[in-house]
């Protein structure tokens, strides 16, 4: 039998948004619902900018249902952290904290991929490296040079690969040079690089923090919103040590926790295909459990993350179609879920980017 437009929004109703884990008809995401010629279009509001699961599991429903064809147009509405009168980068929707309490885990490497990932599927996105003793942006991204200001007020963030860039590794005379201050100074330069770079009107603006729970994590617990944090750890025992501390640390400073993602999880062999637990196993659903978090993913080592970071182009940018690619972009369409539903929980505002190329925002909750 032909598809009726009741049987549609029944097949719909089986659809499960990926935020919410709720089916997308009971959150009301289904708009302009119409059936002709054995054919569905409707408009799905999304709260993240990945939608190709979304659709796979849209279209299949349908064409369960009897579709012939499926027609999908997009609004996507990015839910924003809470922005206070004094935030001082009211344009961010979203700050994301990249930590651990553990240095080597690969945390920048995390950072620099999930930055790339978020901003190739169409969102705004910055990159902020809040490291200042070790600086690992202008490497890992192939950037040198200089920030410039237009009005003698603001910094202009350097650019790559449509991503906004801060480190303050652009303003070393030396790249090798250490930086030798005392934790006002890099409060300070902190706070100077979220109120005084020109970041624009950004989706997600994520911040590379230091090893430890020193200045760093309080000042930002302390002078921003952020929307929360996801913290990085590798499986054995003497990094869950540390990281346990970062988690605690957040828990008591009321940094939210979106999840955990276990770097270095196993090396498969070429030779024989075989999953080796080099690290051990499990550390990283030890510490989403203490943390009362998701654990957003596992990613493996492979030689090609470590050879295109050194080259200046992080893999999910070099090869973007690579297992160890998806790898991160899985973790990134989880943590945009969860930033989604984050946000949505505690009652922040919407972006809406309509299909159309005009944008709607909606009130920002202050």
């Amino acid at each position: 039998m032909p598809i009726t437009k009741d049987a549609a929004l029944a097949a719909l109703a089986t659809v499960i948004a990926p935020d919410l884990q709720r089916p997308i008809t009971d959150l009301g995401r289904v708009r302009e619902l119409s059936v002709e010629a054995e054919a569905v279009s409707l408009t799905v509001e999304l709260t993240s900018y990945f939608k190709q699961r979304l659709a796979a599991d849209i279209e299949a429903a349908l064409k369960g249902a009897g579709a012939k064809g499926v027609r999908i147009a997009w609004d996507v509405g990015i839910p924003t952290r809470t922005i206070l009168q004094d935030d001082p980068s009211p344009g961010v929707r979203n700050i994301i904290l990249v930590m651990s309490g553990k240095g080597g885990v690969g945390k920048s490497t995390v950072a620099a991929n999930l930055t790339l990932a978020l901003s190739r599927e169409g969102a705004k996105v910055g990159l902020l490296d809040a490291d200042m003793y070790g600086p690992s942006v202008p490497t890992m991204l192939g950037v040198m040079g200089r920030p410039t200001s237009s009005d003698g007020q603001k910094f202009l963030p350097l650019e790559r690969f449509g991503v906004k860039l801060m480190s303050i590794g652009f303003l070393l005379e030396d790249p090798r040079s250490a930086v030798v201050w005392r934790g006002p100074m890099l409060q300070n330069a902190l706070i100077q690089f979220m109120r005084d770079v020109e970041w624009g009107e950004l989706d997600y603006l994520v911040l590379d923090l230091p090893p430890g729970t020193g200045d760093i994590a309080l000042t930002i617990s302390q002078k921003m919103r952020t929307t929360g944090a996801i913290v990085v750890t590798t499986p054995q025992e003497v990094a869950l040590q540390d990281v346990y501390k970062s988690v605690s640390m957040a828990q008591k400073v009321g940094i939210a926790l979106l999840g955990v993602v276990e770097n270095e999880s196993y090396f498969v062999c070429d030779g024989c295909s075989k999953r080796h637990e080099l690290f051990g196993a499990g550390g990283g659903q030890k510490i989403a459990e203490f943390a009362e978090a998701p654990l957003l993913g596992q990613i493996p080592m492979d030689p090609a993350i470590r050879e295109w970071g050194d080259a200046g182009t992080p893999v999910v940018q070099a090869a973007p179609s690579s297992p160890i690619a998806r790898a991160f972009v899985d973790v990134a369409e989880r943590l945009a879920g969860q930033v989604s539903a984050h946000n949505l929980a505690s009652g922040g505002g919407l972006r809406i980017d309509r299909s159309g190329g005009t944008n709607k925002h909606l009130p920002i909750m202050r």
